[in-house]
């Protein structure tokens, strides 16, 4: 669901997980209008874009203001992290910002959990009960590490309840027909996902196209996620709504949200 009203010219997605979600979780993703950003950081005429990604070489003011009206759609500023691709998970409401990191989990209502993407797959979880969320940032790397894995035993950590289900939704990401890798990449999710190659597709040039979602469920799989709401939209292939890594190059950005309402 697209929703422009929040401001002017400024363009949000909202998970479409309404009818299984705790009501005391939200969630939302920043597009790519709305925001002070211009050239390869505006939207898809140059001007107006909402790059949130501090280290992306764009005009560190504009990311600044950017994330000031981020921060106006939420009850926090959120707690932003310097992401490199890694396992690292963190407690948002004790992390100092920009700290190395690529989830962020929190169990205080009004701590907002953010993660930055263009291309990669944000995945947010919310315990079912609503006492515990987190925003996980999910490149291939993380991926085949075990991040997802890794951030959910921490939630359940946190909540003191081993047995406790969650909700995962997956947003928009680059499509599977579009991200092409090479085999290191299936020989490295194989090494923590047995299953892996059932979410890879053999090419003609001897090169895999793969499907991050696909990936992502047989991670949350082996921790017993099994409610998992897909996003249908492919970053690669939408420009005028996304920034894409893969498709430009010097891109922006995007902010994935999530947080417990205050009661």
């Amino acid at each position: 669901m697209i929703d422009d009203t929040a401001k002017p010219a400024l363009e949000i997605l909202q998970p479409d997980w309404d009818q299984v979600k705790p009501a005391n979780v939200d969630a939302l993703m920043t597009l790519r209008s709305g925001g002070v950003s211009s050239g390869p950081f505006g939207d898809q005429t140059g001007v107006g874009g909402f790059n949130v990604g501090l280290y992306t070489g764009d005009v560190s003011f504009c990311v600044k203001m950017n994330r000031d009206l981020a921060a106006q759609l939420v009850p926090t500023n959120p707690k932003w992290l310097k992401q490199v691709h890694s396992t690292e998970v963190v407690d948002a409401e004790t992390a100092a910002l920009e700290t190395e990191a690529d989830a962020s989990i929190a169990v205080t209502p009004g701590v907002v959990c953010v993660v930055q993407v263009a291309d990669c797959l944000p995945v947010v979880l919310a315990d079912a009960q609503g006492r515990a969320v987190a925003a996980v940032h999910c490149g291939w790397r993380s991926l085949a590490g075990g991040i997802l894995q890794k951030t959910v035993q921490r939630m359940r950590e946190r909540i003191g309840d081993e047995a406790a289900n969650f909700i995962a939704w997956c947003g928009p990401r680059i499509g599977e027909e579009d991200f092409e890798v090479g085999e290191d990449v299936l020989v490295a999710m194989q090494k923590t996902l047995p299953q892996a190659q059932t979410a890879f597709k053999l090419k003609e040039n001897g090169r895999y196209t793969a499907s991050l979602v696909q990936l992502a469920k047989l991670a949350l799989a082996q921790v017993n996620v099994d409610q998992v709401i897909v996003a249908k939209h492919s970053t690669y292939a939408n420009p005028e709504k996304f920034y894409s890594y893969r498709r430009d190059g010097k891109t922006g950005r995007h902010a994935v949200m999530v947080w417990i309402k205050e009661p």
